[in-house]
């Protein structure tokens, strides 16, 4: 049990080092305060510094499952320490427990885990990037300095999508008939992330005169307390 235990304590470190905070500090920026580290370390430092931080990211998704499954744990576990490593991203112990958003170690975390269950996820997460994306495109009034812009205005396509990815992962795992451990596992993970994304900024959003309930459906649903 110790051992286990170990696993998932590590896998956590692991998920909360917090990289993408550090290279933004080696460059003079401090990316605390940011909505977005992943958006704001691209925009304020550079794309090369960004496309390395969000290659971290999913790195501890990966890394986390990978060497649990070297190891020799069994299935469970292995889905355990994968959840522990996004809800060190979410939650980082070294970043006083408010990180990002747990999207892009999930993924990476879930592909590592079960690749067939993440292709028929990304289904809805293709679509909604690829709605969101396109048309920007399209803009030939734009550059393509401007086009290849990280972020960009707010998207309601793109956090639909991704929180459907991560709704349909415990059943495509559960429809490729996977051990039980790894269905219940991909339900926290839908879970976990969909509270971490209506928890952040709650308490000034609640202060805000609009109604209450509308406010938790869009960032439920679109991930911002107005649309």
């Amino acid at each position: 049990m110790w051992n286990e235990l170990g696993l998932i304590v590590g896998a956590y470190v692991l998920g909360s080092f917090p990289f993408i905070y550090l290279l933004g500090r080696l460059n003079g920026v401090d990316l605390r305060e940011s909505e977005d580290m992943h958006i704001a370390l691209w925009r304020d430092v550079g794309r090369v510094q960004g496309f390395i931080g969000v290659i971290f990211d999913f790195a501890k998704g990966v890394v986390a499952v990978v060497v649990a499954r070297a190891v020799g744990f069994e299935d469970g576990w292995i889905a355990f320490a994968g959840v522990a490593a996004v809800v060190g991203q979410m939650w980082p112990v070294f970043m006083k427990f408010k990180g990002e958003k747990g999207n892009s170690t999930g993924l990476a975390m879930s592909g590592a885990l079960d690749p067939a269950s993440m292709l028929i996820a990304l289904v809805p997460i293709t679509t909604g990037f690829l709605v969101r994306t396109v048309p920007r495109f399209r803009q030939r009034e734009q550059s393509l300095d401007e086009r290849l812009k990280f972020g960009g205005p707010p998207s309601l396509s793109l956090p639909v999508g991704m929180a459907s990815g991560f709704a349909v992962l415990p059943l495509a795992a559960w429809g490729w008939g996977r051990p039980w451990e790894m269905v219940v596992a991909f339900a926290g993970l839908f879970l976990l992330i969909m509270l971490r994304r209506v928890t952040d900024g709650l308490r000034e959003h609640l202060r805000q005169p609009s109604g209450k309930r509308r406010m938790l459906l869009n960032k439920f649903l679109f991930d911002r307390s107005e649309i």
